[in-house]
């Protein structure tokens, strides 16, 4: 029988992330968990008060249900998923990369909660965050480390093993770059459904490729990102009943940079998660830029913001952006399909 545990991992992640909003929106509206929307955003953001934040824990369960869910399903039919995870390999691969991504989401629960409970609108330090973040980010490659990992690929070039010589570069690279792509996610979270529908497309992206290299574990927790993702946009989209917080967003970040590093070519991340890049990319040049001239290059970063001052509307953005992920993500699959 075919193993259809990744169809399965995303018809459970969407039921149960939408299904959970009926839950946990009311929840968090009684808990007077509302967005407090800062004076230096746009004006017409300030209609937006209130509106229930934290709203992406929802995307949490789903995907971890999901992922259980078909694991159940395979181990009775005796399918492929069930078989990988019995190697160490993959089950450390699979856990490490959900409770890196879990660790992340619960450093954006401590920042939205600073923000929303205790009224302290900018949340944690950005030196509490960035020593949690990097933290965590060490702990993960740690792991991949000790289960195994002794190559990462390269298009056109292969396999490098990061292991001695120059490839041992790899792990401060891939600690700052665990760093950036979290937090470049947690900035593209800025309109409604724009970061968990930038998120869709680059989760079924990983989801195909995964598919490709046979590797069905990735594949399936693709699927369950994917689902989840788009039972969340049934309330995240314009207008908006609730917000994914940094505690989504966050875990978000965590999920698409250990799809990246479960597939063995973290550097596609770089294509396929082109609009994560753009984002922090923008706010990093709009603040060195105004840090030496006092002036401004965006009318406003990260770059959502700036079209949104040019007059885009929500929709157009998120359109448009996700048209730009989807682009970077056929970029991103060129290597795996011709095997460069």
């Amino acid at each position: 029988m075919k193993d259809l545990s990744a169809v399965i991992a995303a018809l459970i992640g969407f039921l149960v992330c939408w299904g959970l909003g009926y839950i946990v929106i009311p929840y968090l509206k009684k808990l007077n968990f509302g967005q407090t929307i800062l004076d230096i955003g746009p004006n017409w953001h300030k209609e937006k008060q209130g509106t229930p934040t934290m709203g992406g824990i929802m995307m949490i369960p789903a995907v971890l249900l999901a992922v259980c869910i078909a694991f159940g399903y395979s181990a009775i039919i005796g399918g492929k998923f069930s078989m990988e995870l019995k190697t160490m390999e993959k089950l450390t691969q699979l856990l490490a990369g959900v409770i890196m991504a879990l660790c992340m989401s619960g450093i954006g629960f401590m920042d939205d909660y600073v923000k929303v409970v205790k009224k302290r609108n900018l949340g944690l330090t950005a030196l509490q965050k960035t020593f949690m973040q990097l933290l965590v980010s060490a702990l993960y490659l740690l792991t991949l480390f000790l289960c195994g990992m002794k190559t990462t690929n390269i298009p056109f070039i292969g396999d490098i093993d990061i292991t001695s010589g120059f490839g041992l570069l790899f792990w401060p690279i891939a600690l700052m770059f665990i760093y950036g792509f979290t937090n470049a996610v947690n900035l593209t979270d800025g309109i409604d459904g724009l970061a968990s529908t930038v998120t869709l497309v680059v989760s079924c992206a990983f989801m195909l490729a995964a598919g490709i290299l046979y590797n069905l574990t990735f594949s399936v927790l693709s699927a369950a990102l994917a689902g989840a993702c788009v039972g969340f946009v049934c309330w995240n989209a314009k207008p908006a009943k609730v917000f994914m917080g940094d505690t989504g967003s966050m875990f978000l970040g965590g999920m698409v940079v250990a799809l990246s590093f479960g597939i063995g070519r973290p550097i596609l991340l770089i294509f396929a998660g082109c609009t994560y890049f753009l984002e922090a990319l923008s706010d990093i040049i709009q603040v060195a830029y105004y840090k030496k001239t006092k002036k401004r290059i965006f009318k406003m970063a990260p770059l959502h913001h700036h079209f949104e001052m040019c007059g885009w509307s929500e929709e157009k953005i998120v359109f448009v952006f996700s048209l730009i992920a989807f682009a970077g993500c056929i970029i991103a699959m060129l290597p795996i399909l011709f095997r460069f």
